[in-house]
Formats: structure tokens, sequence, C-alpha cells
């Protein structure tokens, strides 16, 4: 009873940081504790009063005959709930806040490319320098001083001592040779982290507030400061492993069978075998935590079987920190450490030890460290796969009692941690990898024998590189078959289907089910009853909107015209942009939505940009028919490029001339003008107009002539937006940016059109049955309920 309670208490913590999500969440925690032990006093209370005879003929209570002995105390419920209401409040105390001397304090107010503040930052390296998809380098900084570069034409700023975490990118060349608690000197550009402008999209202000930064810097030049010999470091080691193995092995594969032994975070990993794996459900070989960890400690107590118990501790505790210490301190590690120590103590003191109790011991553990890893995704699913595994795994083999039991483990494993993590991947994601089951039971022995072998060689890599790298080389054939085996589902139809991401209470209602099948009878004999409600509560939702939403998005980004029309299941996408709108706008989005297609493309050249936003969006979904509007002679190789594509595909490729109106679905889109340019849409009886840029004498020209019929929307850029607008009178009115003077500013308010600024105002999306939203307000509304 008293690891029941602990445990109790423990999930009472875990269950108080969860509820912060909601007002007054704690308060909730603690009035569910009271109600709880007061349901339970009263249950006790009235078993006392049921007398029952016992064996020798006299009387004795239920209670004294053993019923209601596995019950846990009501004071330890009640001591749960004050315990989540605490742990609410710690959350609070704990969630970082930018200092009077933090260095984001100093980024320059609206710091944009025409009116840069070039400074000189100095501080201490604090990570190894990584490669970011942009191909620059990426660390943090410890920040302890900033200057300002002096301006020919102003004096120089004074030095400021200040404090403070900060992100910080840097050309490829100039990060080379960088290592953690280097003293350097940075002159470049602060900038403040934005948050997501799109729905789906990254939100990089969410990303650096949970590490602890509130500013990022783009740097140009680097000083070293400490020209010293190098400091010895973890750091050291790890490069050493790496090196080691990539020596023996080559890229992929080597940088491959590292991140499987020091974790995805430790090792510079190349993105598209990255989004590879991740794209396959394969993300958690690329994650070093439990499976690792078990490695190492069964092959240190295999080789000490020999040895006492204390022997077998302290060498089993040895190896435990020197992965940890080389992995990084990442939170799913740091669980597996924890629970790897907890078997050891066991071990040692011969007492079984309860998975389930060590896993919430661990879980409390780490949360009391850093209570802001409740909201961290790789702590979230390294614990509820773990669970899984403890929890779900011996009822799955049980049923599949009929195979051999290498086979029943085999299946129940991946399977197991699949059921305990889908709810939060749709959640977050919103797409579910569709062979994600079978590739992770037939990929399973490849990962065993290359996480050993990976493990093999690191080891004697520390002591002999060249001796690691040559076995390393042994692993080249496995290797090998397992990028082709991942790459092969990757490209087979529907490897990927996207449902749309799940709001938090399908997500909590999904959980519940789940528990109900694990904690109580009627429903685990009815598994199948509960998973037809779980595929319900995920499939209904997606088809009532496939049938009946209606939706306009003006995407934010940039300069060019992004816009996505939903009508009832179809999908229609008007431009692309470039290549970083297709992966981080365009994508991210449509997954978010549960597109799995996109049934007509429009694309039209606004403001001379290249194209090839199309090329990414084809690679992950595809489009039925595509029509072309004249490219620029610039972007013609491109467009060739794209049409070949789509023929690959099996696509409908058809160019257009100006003045050509074509029907795609809901939309009739006719481009007007090429040069200016002028893209005209009706979309539900509505009038949209796309205009480029422009000056004053082409819109009155055009205005005069009936060129341009008064629409009830129009998108422009900024710099003819008050042209058009006091020109056109439209309702509503969409820029790029509001970057514009306050007079202009004051002028357009004045007038009856509504205005939105997708730079300001993130995506702008339009039903028949509401106006005109802004993401970024709906956001921070939905942000002030929740």
């Amino acid at each position: 009873m008293v690891q029941a309670g602990g445990v109790i208490i423990c999930v009472g913590y875990i269950l108080g940081l969860l509820f912060t999500a909601v007002p007054w969440g704690g308060v909730g925690i603690l009035l569910l504790g009271i109600l709880s032990a007061v349901v339970l006093r009263r249950r006790y209370l009235n078993l006392r009063k049921i007398p029952q005879k016992s064996d020798n003929g006299g009387m004795k209570t239920k209670l004294q005959s053993g019923i209601g002995q596995n019950t846990p105390d009501p004071r330890i419920l009640l001591a749960a709930g004050l315990v989540g209401l605490l742990a609410s409040f710690y959350f609070q105390w704990r969630v970082p806040v930018p200092g009077a001397k933090d260095i984001s304090n100093f980024v320059p107010p609206g710091n944009n490319s025409n009116q840069e503040q070039l400074v000189i930052v100095r501080g201490v390296v604090a990570s190894t320098p990584r490669l970011t998809r942009s191909q620059r380098g990426q660390f943090w900084l410890d920040a302890t001083q900033l200057d300002e570069v002096k301006k020919d034409d102003g004096p120089a700023g004074v030095s400021k001592g200040v404090t403070g975490k900060l992100y910080v990118t840097v050309p490829i060349l100039r990060a080379t040779g960088l290592y953690p608690g280097q003293q350097i000197a940075i002159t470049g550009v602060l900038y403040k982290p934005k948050a997501a402008a799109n729905p789906g999209a990254f939100d990089f202000q969410k990303f650096l507030k949970q590490e602890g930064a509130f500013a990022g810097l783009t740097g140009r030049q680097i000083n070293i400061l400490d020209e010293e010999q190098r400091k010895w470091g973890w750091w050291q080691v790890r490069e050493r492993i790496v090196r080691s193995q990539v020596r023996g092995l080559g890229i992929p594969e080597g940088p491959l069978v590292s991140a499987m032994v020091l974790g995805s975070k430790a090792v510079d990993l190349p993105y598209d075998i990255r989004d590879l794996f991740v794209q396959a459900g394969l993300a958690h070989a690329l994650a070093a935590s439990g499976f690792q960890t078990s490695l190492i400690l069964g092959v240190i107590l295999q080789l000490t079987r020999r040895a006492n118990k204390g022997t077998q501790l302290i060498l089993g505790s040895l190896g435990l920190i020197i992965f940890l210490s080389l992995t990084g301190f990442q939170p799913a590690v740091l669980r597996a450490v924890i629970m790897g120590f907890a078997a050891l103590v066991g071990l040692a003191l011969k007492r079984k030890v309860k998975q389930f109790g060590s896993l919430v011991m661990a879980a409390t553990l780490l949360l009391l460290f850093n209570p802001l890893w409740i909201w961290d995704l790789g702590f979230q699913l390294s614990f509820l796969a773990t669970l899984g595994l403890i929890v779900t795994v011996p009822p799955i083999v049980q049923r599949l009692g009929w195979l051999p039991p290498a086979i029943a483990s085999l299946i129940a494993v991946p399977l197991a941690a699949t059921i305990w993590t889908l709810p939060l991947q749709l959640f977050v994601f919103g797409v579910v990898p569709s062979y994600s089951l079978l590739l992770n039971i037939i990929s399973t022995p490849l990962i065993s024998v290359l996480s050993i072998g990976g493990i093999i060689s690191a080891l004697a890599a520390l002591a002999w590189p060249a001796g690691g790298s040559f076995l390393a080389g042994f692993l080249q054939y496995p290797s090998d078959w397992l990028i082709n085996l991942v790459g092969f589902f990757s490209k087979l139809p529907g490897n990927s289907l996207a449902v749309g991401s799940i709001s938090p209470w399908q997500m909590l209602a999904l959980y519940t089910i789940i528990l109900l099948v694990v904690w109580v009878r009627w429903w685990r004999q009815r598994w199948w009853f509960a998973s037809c409600i779980a595929l319900g509560l995920v499939l209904i939702p997606v088809w009532h909107s496939a049938n009946n939403l209606f939706r306009i998005t003006v995407l934010a980004a940039g300069e060019e015209p992004v816009l996505v029309i939903q009508d009832r299941g179809t999908v229609t996408l008007i431009n692309s942009g470039d290549e970083g709108t297709g992966r981080y706008t365009i994508l991210p989005f449509l997954q978010q939505q549960g597109v799995n297609q996109v049934d007509w493309a429009i694309a039209t050249e606004f403001q001379e940009h290249e194209n090839s936003g199309w090329l990414e969006v084809m690679q992950r979904l595809p489009i039925k028919s595509f029509f072309s509007y004249p490219p620029k002679p610039e972007n013609v190789l491109e467009t060739q490029v794209i049409q070949q594509e789509l023929q690959k595909r099996q696509a409908i490729f058809q160019p257009l001339t100006v003045g050509q109106a074509i029907t795609a679905g809901p939309v009739v889109a006719q481009l007007v003008n090429n040069q200016l340019p002028i893209l005209q849409l009706q979309v539900q009886g509505q009038n949209w107009l796309l205009v480029g840029n422009m000056k004053l004498k082409e819109i009155q020209q055009l205005v005069q002539s009936g060129a341009l019929a008064r629409p009830q929307v129009l998108w422009c850029v900024p710099e003819s937006l008050k042209d058009l607008v006091l020109a056109l009178q439209p309702q509503v009115a969409i820029a790029s940016s509001a970057n514009l003077e306050p007079k202009v500013l004051s002028e357009l308010s004045q007038s009856q059109t509504k205005l939105f600024f997708t730079g300001r105002d993130g995506a702008i999306q339009w039903t028949p049955n509401s106006n005109f939203e802004a993401f970024i307000q709906a956001t921070e509304s939905k942000s002030s309920v929740l």
C-alpha cells in the first residue's frame, strides 16, 4: 500500500502539470482528489456496517475479511489532489521569463532588412553546431555582452552586460570548428522569434521559450576570443564516435548508425534520411532511449553474471551514466536511465521492481527537475510508448498465444507502442503512417543488429578509432537494407494518411477508451467495440468536414498570394511560392486539414519568384489537374520540370493564355494581365481580385477602362494598397505587410474597407457562415479560453 500510495501521489503531480493547459486546472485536480476521497470514505464506512460470518462462526466485516484491502486510503487521494494543485503553481513559477538584462530586451523594435542594426554579441558556446535545412550552422550561445556596431553617421553604442540564451545561425563555414565552452564574439542582427502565422505551421516563438530563449541572432562574422587549447568535454567523445563510424560506413549509413546509438539530437543526420524515417513511422529508431538502455544493461549484466551484486550495480550504473552523458541529457534518455537504475537497485536488493511504479517515479523525478518537460513531445512519446509496453504488451501476447512466442512479442511491442502514441501523434501531426506497424515488425531485427553493432563499434572507437571504423564496416549491409526498406515503404501508394489534427477533447476521449480497456474487465473483453468507438471519434468528424466544409484560406506567404479553397472534400490551390513556402507553409497546412490530394492547382507568377514550391507539394501530395498561365522567360525551364513530374504521376497539365477563364471546382479564374499582374476569381458569388505591384497611373487607367471591376475581396502588395482601396473600394482588403506610413494607415482606417495584413494577422480564413477571421487573433482567443 505504501508503494501504491506513492504512485497515486506521483500521478497527482503529473496530472497537476498536465492540467495547467486549462484555467484553474490545479483547482480541478484538488476537487477531484477531495471528491474521490469522500466517495471512498463513504464506501469504507458502508463496508464496515455489513457483517459476514467468519470460518469459526463469528461475525466480521467485509473490510476485515479482505474486501477493500487493495483500495487506497482516502487520505492518499486527498494528498494527491493537493500535490496536483501545488504542481500547477510550481509550473507557473518555473515558466521562463526574460530577466531585466536578458538580451531579448535589447532587440531593436521593427528590425528589418531595410534598417538592420548590426551588433556584436559576446558569449560562451553552449552546444555543438548543427546543420539546418537552409544549410546554415546553428548553435546556442550564453550571451554575456552586447555592443552596437558604430554607424558612419552616429555615435558608437555603449557596451552592455547581458544575460540569456541565444539561438544563433551563421554561414556553415563560420560554425565549423566551434565547440561548447568556447568564448566567441558574433557580429550579426538580433531578432525576436515569431509565433506560427499559419495553421499547422511551426511555432518558432514557442520552441525558443521552451528552451528558455527569447531572441535569435543571424550571425555574419565570428571572432574567437580564447585561442587556448580545447577543454575536454563529452562533445569530444561523441565526435570521436561519429567520425569513426562515418569513416567506416560513409554517408548516410555512418550518421544513421551513430544516431541509433547516440540519438538524432546528438548527431547531424542528413535531413532526407531523417524525414524518410519520420514519414515511415520509424522516428523512434533514431531516438536513443529505452531500447539502447536495455541493450547496455543486458550486455553489462551478462558479462558480469559471475560477479557479486555490488559489482554489477557499480558497473551497470557507470554504463548508464556514460551513455547518458554521450546522448546529451535528453528527457527520453533520462527517463530510460532512471528506470535502468531502478532495475539495478532491485537486482542488488533481490527485490522485484514494478515497472509501472518505476515509470511513474522516473517521470515525476524528471518533472520535478524541469516541469516544462511535460509539454516536450519527445518526453510525452517516450512515456506513452513505455507505458504501452508495460500494460498492453502482456495481454496482446496472451491473445496471440497461437503464434510462436518470439513472433507474438515481435508483433505486440510495436502494436502496443502505436496504440498509446497514436492519439498524441494525431493531435500534433494529424497523419497516420499507413505501413508503420508492418514496417516496425519487419525492421526490428535490422534495428537490433545495428544498435548492438553500433554500441560495440562506439566502445571500440573510444579506445582505437581505426578499430571502431573496422567494426562499423560490418554494418554496411544491414544499414543499407534498412534505408532501402524504409525507402520502399515510403514510396508505396498511401504511405501516409492525413486525417487532420484532432481536437484536445478527441485526444482525451481516445486515451479514456484506452484506459477503460486496460483497467475495466467489461471493456477489455469487448476491445473490438472500444476500437470501433475510437475509430468513430476520429473518422466521423473527418467525414463530416469533408462533406460540409467550405473555406477559403489566404496563407501568410510573404509577397505571393497563396490561396487554399476547400469545397466539401475537394481542394484548389492557387500559387505555391518558393521552396520554403511549399515546405513550411502549404504542406503543414494541408496536412493539418487532412488533405491527401490537391484536385486543382493554378500557377501564376506575381512577384517574379520561382515556383519551386510546386515541386515540394508534388513530392508529398498528388495533384490531379494543373493549370499554368504563361511563365516568365527565366522560369520556363522550371515549368518544364513541373510538367515532367506531373506526366510521371499521370496528372493533367493544361497551359493557359492571358484572358482565358478556367473552372477549377468552385473557382472560376482568369488572368486579366500577366505583366502587371492581375488574377480575377469568382468564388461563391464573390469577386476576388489578386493584384501585383502596380503604379497609381496604371491603376487609374485600368479602372477608367473598366478592366478592373469593383471586387468584394482584394489582395495586393502594400505599395499599391492605398491607391487600390481608394479606387476600387472593396469590402475586404488583404495585404502582405503592415509596414506603411502612419498617415496612410490613418487614411485607410477611415474607409469602409476592412483591412487585414498577413504579416501581422497571419492566415486569413473565410467561410460562407462567418466573417473573415485572422489566424493569430483566433489562436490568442482560444489560448485565453484554454
